[in-house]
């Protein structure tokens, strides 16, 4: 099906459940290996994309080549589309803070994937002591007839949430500040006899101002 090409305006909104899975598949590298790589998922209309997927691709690489398992990708793909239809292939995300010379050889395979794909770049080994996360698309550059190079320009990211992944967030934000950095899934009781305890205070906020009120225009009608 055809699909709208990312402009140079484009916003990608960026889903947590994404960032998880890759720094989850970078925690579960293969020894000695420096990265790791992936395909995006998501939709796209004439003005942003919204990342909601990925999945990881096999690959190697030394100094002077990269392999990339192709067949991997397009297989993970075959099956996420039985799932989710609607997820098309937008790109492909790399750990690591800088683009490579393999990185453009990849790009350059999901440029047959996706229509100027963008590229994903976090930063899971903190080299700037905190995790910078970026998007790219690319452009051809040089001379008409001449050897032609690519640029990557940068996107603005964004950030997007389902009511479902904003609990995890929250529940992520209250470890940072747990001593034993974890913290226990409430249950679904517990969660509904906490906001009726919210309600309840809103409550007696409300009622509480009604008899101020009630009490006000009491001793007005007393003073005439």
């Amino acid at each position: 099906p055809w699909r709208p090409a990312l402009s140079f305006s484009s916003s990608p909104f960026i889903h947590p459940v994404v960032l998880a899975s890759i720094v989850d598949s970078y925690e579960r590298r293969n020894e000695g290996a420096s990265r790791v790589i992936g395909t995006l998922l998501g939709t796209t209309d004439k003005h942003s994309v919204e990342v909601t997927n990925c999945f990881s691709v096999p690959h190697n690489e030394s100094e002077d080549e990269v392999a990339v398992d192709m067949e991997f990708a397009k297989n993970m793909y075959e099956l996420h589309k039985k799932v989710s239809p609607s997820e098309v292939i937008i790109g492909w995300y790399a750990t690591g803070y800088d683009i490579t010379e393999h990185s453009v050889l990849i790009h350059e395979y999901y440029s047959r994937e996706a229509p100027n794909p963008i590229h994903l770049t976090v930063d899971t080994a903190l080299q700037s002591n905190k995790m910078n996360i970026r998007a790219y698309v690319s452009s051809q550059m040089g001379v008409p007839g001449k050897t032609v190079g690519v640029m990557f320009t940068p996107l603005t990211v964004k950030y997007i949430y389902y009511d479902t992944e904003r609990i995890g967030v929250d529940l992520l934000q209250r470890t940072r500040e747990s001593p034993s950095r974890t913290n226990g899934l409430t249950t679904d009781l517990a969660q509904v006899a906490s906001a009726a305890g919210r309600v309840q205070e809103m409550l007696s906020t409300v009622l509480s101002y009604i008899e101020d009120v009630l009490v006000s225009v009491s001793l007005g009608h007393n003073f005439n």
